[in-house]
């Protein structure tokens, strides 16, 4: 499902005049540094063309071949590869490292020897066959960005004749005879067999890919691939080994592989969110009127720096194609794939398909769900990102438990309740920051607006879907709610109140001491806390004031018959969800308020 899914999106993009996917046979690929050399084969220059983040230019070069087992240096790619095969680099000055770098060179060298004596007529061939014969490998190790390029792990270079605004590899006889072998359908490493099968993809019968091309991810092996197959374990049968027992003909490898690689680099088909890589895209070009998800999923998680409104434009907009019908038009499949590297594999965390409207609906019903007052300052939504860092150490991401963001995408793309771990680890985070204080001495913030909306949001969901019955936790302030942790936590907030104002200029409040006590065993904290409100009430220049916390006090524990000796994880979430109410109450005016509930 998931390669034709990709073949699909490929013959798209393919029959797109405006895409710039790579046609069969070719891929696009980072360059950092061209070697420049003349028609007689001198070497001219090194070209550096990395920008100032030290990102090297894309080139349409012809495709990569796969690499594999103990004899993965005898394949290399067509007029470009890492500096072992271009020059005869090692990776180190071990020996192991000095003989691998030998052979390397002389498998390239070969390639190009024995291409057809057509293609070697060309000028850019014969000029880099020229190259080989004088030894200028040498001269380009004596170039000033020499030192740059050798501190680059395979660093891959190719070739450019001086003067010429395309590279070797881009001439009209490479591109020429890199799409004959493609017609022909022959494999070209040289442990291939050509084996003739039927394509599980297209139906079709053609000859059968051995091997698959890598389409690394962040945090995989270079050479990690998405399809990937074992001798002698237990998968052949009837005589077929590896790739021969599940059929993917090579036409149709190709497809999926270039359309995955495609969708791997682009900005706005592709997030990197945690240890998780999603990539989406839709089945057909957006049709007039229509929503465009595809173009806007990735504002759904991102949290960018360089343009923080539009993740809120997104989804304005999607609120808007529901309300004027635009969404409900949408028919088209869009699909969400997730991955995460997996030793020399890509493991699949999660897939999922379906109508855009659907989608579009159980997004906007997610943005619902983690509504809740803020301040005038916080976004307006928010975006997954936010939401996971909002439960790691110092809000970093690599502090989010493995898994935990696949596991969010997956509950809002599937409208089920979200991972017990994400309510969990925001609980651990709320109780941990409770103690914390920033470089002034002040104390942190621990229940944030994000936070209390993680909570919220993953109560009433369960409750929605396993507790019909259960009343759901308002956006706002609730007067209503009986239950023991929200009005505890309401109860918290208003003690703590009162010692702020009783005490103006404070650092340290009751929520530095008591927080993580009160939110978890009440009966031990509460009646001294009480003891001590008197105390801070007294200082209160006011008598009205003081007469109004009285009151507040006496309805909130007006439902409390008494304090309860240890709070469970759900109303420890309760605590803090009525502690966040109670402040934003007390900081909120009127027409705020107001202002909030209808946005």
């Amino acid at each position: 499902m998931i390669l034709q899914a990709l073949y699909d999106y490929y013959q798209r993009k393919a029959a797109d005049p405006e895409s710039h996917i790579a046609p069969e046979g070719f891929q696009w690929q980072e360059i950092k540094f061209i070697i420049i050399i003349d028609e007689n084969g001198r070497f001219v220059d090194l070209n550096d063309t990395r920008n100032e983040k030290g990102k090297g230019k894309l080139f349409l070069l012809p495709k990569a071949k796969k690499r594999s087992g103990s004899n993965a240096c005898q394949t290399t790619f067509l007029l470009w590869d890492h500096y072992g095969y271009l020059l005869g680099h090692p990776k180190s000055n071990e020996k192991k490292s000095l003989e691998m770098a030998k052979k390397q060179h002389k498998v390239f060298i070969n390639e190009i020897k024995n291409l057809p004596p057509i293609v070697k007529k060309d000028k850019g061939v014969n000029a880099v066959l020229a190259f080989y014969e004088r030894s200028e490998e040498a001269a380009v190790k004596k170039h000033p960005n020499w030192k740059d390029c050798e501190k680059i792990p395979g660093c891959n270079l190719t070739f450019r004749l001086v003067g010429d605004a395309k590279l070797v590899s881009e001439r009209t006889a490479i591109v020429k005879y890199q799409s004959s072998l493609l017609a022909e359908s022959q494999e070209t490493d040289n442990d291939s067999v050509e084996i003739i099968g039927r394509c599980l993809i297209t139906g079709d019968r053609g000859p059968i890919a051995r091997l698959h091309t890598a389409t690394p991810i962040l945090g995989s092996k270079s050479n990690a691939t998405l399809v990937a197959f074992q001798k002698n374990s237990g998968y052949d049968s009837y005589g077929k080994e590896q790739a021969f027992n599940a059929p993917i003909s090579i036409r149709a490898e190709a497809a999926y592989t270039t359309a995955l690689k495609y969708l791997l680099s682009s900005t706005t088909n592709k997030q990197t969110i945690s240890d998780a890589t999603v990539i989406f895209w839709a089945e057909k070009r957006k049709i007039k009127d229509s929503y465009d998800l595809e173009s806007n999923f990735v504002w759904f998680i991102a949290d960018k720096k360089d343009d923080p409104d539009r993740g809120i434009q997104a989804v304005k907009s999607l609120y808007e194609a529901i309300h004027t019908g635009r969404l409900a038009y949408s028919d088209e499949r869009f699909y969400v794939l997730g991955l995460a590297p997996n030793a020399a594999r890509i493991s699949v965390r999660f897939f999922r398909q379906g109508a855009v409207r659907d989608f579009g609906e159980k997004i906007i019903r997610h943005f619902d769900d983690f509504e809740i007052i803020r301040s005038p300052f916080d976004p307006e939504y928010l975006s997954l990102y936010r939401i996971l860092t909002a439960t790691a150490l110092q809000y970093k991401m690599e502090n989010v438990p493995p898994n935990l963001a696949g596991a969010v995408i997956e509950s809002i793309l599937d409208g089920t309740p979200y991972p017990t771990t994400l309510l969990h680890q925001c609980i651990r985070r709320i109780r941990a920051d409770a103690a914390r204080k920033d470089q002034n001495g002040k104390s942190i913030q621990n229940v944030t607006r994000t936070r209390a909306a993680i909570l919220k949001a993953a109560i009433n969901r369960f409750n929605r879907i396993h507790k019909q019955n259960e009343k759901e936790i308002t956006m706002a302030l609730d007067l209503k709610n009986n239950n023991p942790g929200y009005r505890l936590g309401r109860l918290f907030a208003v003690l703590e109140k009162i010692q702020e104002e009783g005490n103006p200029g404070i650092n340290t409040t009751i929520r530095d001491r008591f927080y993580g006590a009160a939110s978890t065993n009440p009966v031990a904290v509460f009646s001294q806390l009480l003891k001590l409100k008197n105390h801070h009430l007294a200082k209160l220049d006011n008598p009205g004031r003081r007469v109004n916390f009285e009151k507040l006090i006496g309805e909130i524990m007006s439902e409390l018959s008494e304090f309860p000796p240890h709070l469970s994880l759900n109303d420890q979430a309760y605590f803090s969800i009525g502690y966040y109410h109670q402040r934003q109450d007390f900081f909120t005016s009127k027409k705020t308020e107001k202002e909030n509930s209808r946005s």
